[in-house]
Formats: structure tokens, sequence, C-alpha cells
């Protein structure tokens, strides 16, 4: 395994001031469900799971905390990091390390409530979150959590880029795979089965692959589920392996399309929410099989920018 590289001393300076500027969205401010998946490992989920709305994880480590994605907006992330805090109050465990498993701001969007860590994340989400930011597509996409992402809105960068497997911590492995992105993160619990799949996984919320691919997406949920244990996805309820496999169903229902949205068959998706993805996953698929890279004309169109 490579050593992870280190470049907070290039773009990341941990004494910036905590974040003010937090504006809440609606339901910003709902509790998070806390679930305790074993000894110091737990997870954050969203009681009303869509697109935006998603989990975190924490796993408590002798040098301190390890916080896994960081929600959508900066207001519920700090939502999230008080619950941390409320959790953590009675021992010494210092905020160490976040791992962001895509540059998506559903997963990296709430990141700046936890500026003192080190920011942990594949090279693409490196780079991609070193990008401007278009502040006017994401209320687009997100248009119900819209006013978090104001003019002044932003989110952290990658300050330890991962670009293959490797123990981060003595209680959690990072593993880079092909799907939602080109690369994403997975952090994987060995000691207590637990697989936060992050960005990879969606149980019950249609996945967005606009830049990914649905078919490698598809076989990436395939080994996952070989590995077991309980699956912690970046949106929608605690699952395993059945859910896993739900997902990549559809993800080659939306393949086999090939590029006709009425030609998408029947599953268990169709209780899903956030249905409109499905165009923009059968596009994408279908432009793939040709040989073409470029983002769907109906995720354009979903952003009303076509």
């Amino acid at each position: 395994m490579a050593p992870i590289s280190d470049d907070a001393d290039l773009i990341f300076d941990r004494s910036d001031p905590e974040p003010t500027n937090l504006v809440p969205a609606p339901g910003d401010d709902v509790e998070p469900i806390l679930v305790e998946l074993g000894t110091g490992v737990f997870a954050f989920t969203h009681p009303h799971p869509v697109y935006g709305q998603s989990n975190v994880g924490l796993v408590i480590d002798s040098d301190g905390l390890t916080v896994i994605d960081t929600t959508g907006t900066p207001y519920r992330g700090k939502v999230i990091r008080t619950a941390i805090e409320k959790l953590t109050a009675g021992i010494v465990a210092p905020l160490r390390r976040v791992v962001l498993t895509s540059s998506r701001v559903p997963f990296s969007g709430g990141s700046a409530p936890f500026w003192a860590a080190g920011f942990y994340g594949s090279p693409v989400a490196s780079d991609e979150l070193d990008q401007p930011m278009n502040r006017a597509a994401i209320r687009a996409l997100l248009p119900h959590l819209a006013p978090a992402y104001h003019d002044g809105f932003d989110t952290r960068p990658i300050t330890h880029t991962v670009d293959q497997p490797a123990w981060l911590t003595p209680a959690v492995r990072v593993l880079i795979e092909v799907g939602e992105s080109a690369s994403n993160l997975i952090a994987h619990t060995p000691g207590v089965g637990a697989l936060f799949a992050g960005a990879i996984g969606s149980f019950g919320v249609t996945p967005l692959a606009y830049a990914g691919n649905p078919a490698v997406w598809a076989e990436t949920l395939d080994g996952l589920a070989e590995i077991g244990g309980t699956v912690i996805p970046g949106h929608g309820p605690i699952g395993g392996a059945g859910d896993l496999a739900d997902q990549a169903d559809y993800l080659r229902a939306c393949v086999n399309a090939g590029g006709d949205i009425n030609a998408l068959t029947d599953g268990p998706w169709e209780n899903w929410s956030n249905r409109a993805f499905d165009a923009v996953n059968v596009e994408r698929a279908a432009r793939l099989g040709r040989g073409d890279e470029s983002i769907p004309r109906s995720m354009f169109e979903l952003l009303g920018m076509a």
C-alpha cells in the first residue's frame, strides 16, 4: 500500500476560524438517527432520506475521531458535529480525519464545520473540489436545500489524497472504487463488519450517474456485496447485500434500456425517491456505450440549463 499524500501545507490552513455563515435549509435541524454498529463505530442517518440528505459515519480510534462524509449543507454538518460532540463528551477524542467518499455536494457540502480535520479523498475528488463552484447549478439540483447554497457557500479541499487501498487507522481501511465518480472512496471497518459505502450506495433513493458509469458501478456493488456485513449507504436506510443487489439491478436496467427511458424495466426502484434521475442515468449509460463520455443533455435539462 502506497503512503497517502499530504497536501495540507499547500492548500489547507487548519488555523482557519470556524465558519459562522451557516444558513439552514428547511429540515436541516432535524435530529439525526444515531445507530451503533459496534464498539466505537456509529452512523448518523437521515430520517427523511432523499438525494442531498445523506448519512454520516463515525469511528472512534485511540488517537481521535474519523468522520465519513459531512452531509449536504454546512448547517446540517454543524448539527452532525454537535451530535458527535455530545456522543463523545466523556472521552478525549479530537476530530482528526474526514473521509469524503465523493466530491459531490450531498457528501461534501457540510464540510465547513469540520474545518479542523484533515480531509481524505480520491485524486478525482481533490481535483473537483479545487474547481470553481457553480452554486446556481447546485441550487437547481437540490432546490429543497437551496437557501444553504448562498454566494458564500463553499466546501473544504482535500488535504490527503488516496489513490489505492490503505489502512487509514487501525480500525478503518479505505477502498477506492469506480461508480458514482471515476474514483470514490469507501470506508471499511472489518472489526465490526461495517461498510460505509457513501456515494457508491443509495438505498431507496435513485442514484445519480451523470458523471459515473452505470455498468461499472453495478459491478462495484457486486464486489461490495461479497465483502458482506452491514452497509451504510450515502443515501437511505442502513442495509446489506440485498440492497446492494437491488441498486446493481437498477443500474443494469439503465444500461439495458439502450437510451430509451420508456424501456427501463420495473423493479424495487419503482418506490424510490428522485425518479427524475432515471432519464439522466439511462442517457449516461447509452452515451458511454457508444464511447461518448460527455454529460447527458438530460442532466442539463434537470438543471434548467438545456
